[in-house]
């Protein structure tokens, strides 16, 4: 494909430049592992190329066709949707414990999964998190450092862009990404390092202004959300355990925090439809008492959604909070990415499941009254350009955090802290 009219190796290359140095912000003598899509080979070179000059010592590249995905589940016997390999998982935990930053290229077919047993995804997702824990729990920890990338896989810009010829679908889902993160301004790293300052400013208020519930209210929506005491607010990059910043998710509007998994009650309604296992759940609509999920509805995909809340006991109950304003150049492109790290950012959403343990002082969520738990995380978006949050004070007074999808004046006009 001719990308010529974007510069499309120009933009690529600044791309995985930002992944390498602001994503992972790769050390010399550091090893880098890539999780990728078979088709980003030439994005995972230009990766590559930008870690070795970084002075990275190795640069590991774990490749992977989705289609044998597919295969797996439709072809396997019902045996293996109890299985993962552990090996691979311990493989992965001994790079982290030994320094190993870690990148992940996300591109894949949204529908890869649709039509496929449901029960047996979600048994194999649980098997697969299980064994994982160990990994995750030191990424989760911001032990290492980690981040995640987009790719303009062609399933991926077709399911975005239906009815577009495949070439010219691809075009249309790069340049998205290209304007989600920044690739296209004049110095990508310093329009970064500017966009993260005022991420940081924001977080840093919301955490001084020591809410002890949010209170989202909007069409369909009139939702408490308790927080957990001493949260933290998070946003932008992040301090791994070695001091040194990474920025987990490329783009990223959100500034998150932590519930408080037993003081969250009212009703929700989901603002975008939530891909999950090759599904767009549509519709959801729940109901919190005591912070759990109670009753749960959704126009389509009921059944995958209700099959996700029952995968344990923390998997019911909320983990993160985030708010992002509509103004959000995602939610502006008006696109549907059906891909989770697009579209949180381009709307306030909640979290199914595990919370952060960034979210608090110390890291880890052990030991803090009111974490969740669980082997899930799944993010599903309930703002809009129609709904209000207010922070809600010990002693039950309020102050307006957003109105219609917009920071109020004090969230709206902070500015990037000053070196």
């Amino acid at each position: 494909m001719d990308h010529s009219s974007l510069d499309f190796g120009l933009h690529t290359d600044r791309l995985a430049e930002i992944a390498v140095k602001i994503g992972v912000n790769l050390q010399p003598q550091q090893e880098l592992i890539v999780n990728a899509p078979v088709e980003a080979v030439e994005l995972v070179r230009a990766i590559a190329t930008h870690a070795y000059r970084a002075g990275a010592k190795n640069v590991a590249v774990n490749f992977a066709d989705e289609t044998l995905s597919r295969i797996q589940a439709v072809e396997g016997a019902d045996a293996i949707f109890d299985y993962a390999p552990a090996w691979r998982y311990d493989a992965l935990h001994r790079a982290a414990t030994e320094g190993a930053g870690f990148l992940t290229i996300f591109g894949a077919d949204p529908n890869l999964l649709a039509g496929c047993d449901p029960l047996r995804l979600a048994r194999s997702q649980k098997s697969h998190a299980l064994a994982a824990q160990a990994f995750r729990g030191l990424l989760g920890g911001f032990k290492n450092r980690w981040s995640i990338i987009p790719y303009a896989h062609p399933a991926w810009a077709k399911a975005v862009f239906p009815g577009r010829p495949e070439e010219e679908a691809v075009d249309l889902l790069w340049r998205a990404i290209f304007a989600a993160t920044r690739v296209a301004s004049d110095d990508p790293v310093v329009n970064w390092q500017g966009h993260v300052g005022q991420l940081h400013a924001r977080a840093a208020l919301l955490t001084q202004k020591r809410f002890a519930a949010l209170h989202f209210t909007g069409p369909g929506t009139d939702l408490r959300v308790g927080l957990v005491d001493g949260h933290i607010w998070a946003g932008g990059a992040v301090d791994a355990a070695d001091g040194i910043r990474c920025l987990p998710n490329l783009p990223t509007e959100e500034v998150f925090t932590m519930p408080h998994r037993e003081r969250v009650d009212g009703v929700v309604r989901a603002t975008k439809p939530l891909s999950f296992q090759g599904s767009l759940i549509e519709g959801i609509e729940v109901r919190f008492e005591a912070g759990r999920i109670v009753a749960a509805n959704a126009s389509a995909g009921a059944d995958i959604f209700r099959n996700l809340i029952a995968t344990d006991q923390g998997a019911a109950r909320l983990g993160e909070v985030a708010l992002v304003p509509d103004a959000s150049p995602i939610s502006q492109s008006g696109l549907l990415f059906q891909n989770t790290l697009f579209d949180e950012n381009a709307a306030s959403h909640i979290a199914i499941g595990r919370a952060f343990g960034i979210n608090v002082a110390g890291g880890q969520i052990e030991g803090v009254a009111g974490a969740n738990n669980s082997v899930v995380h799944v993010d599903w978006m309930i703002g809009s350009g129609e709904i209000d949050v207010d922070g809600v004070y010990d002693n039950g007074d309020r102050e307006p955090v957003m109105r219609k999808g917009a920071f109020t004046e004090t969230a709206a006009n902070i500015k990037s802290p000053q070196s």
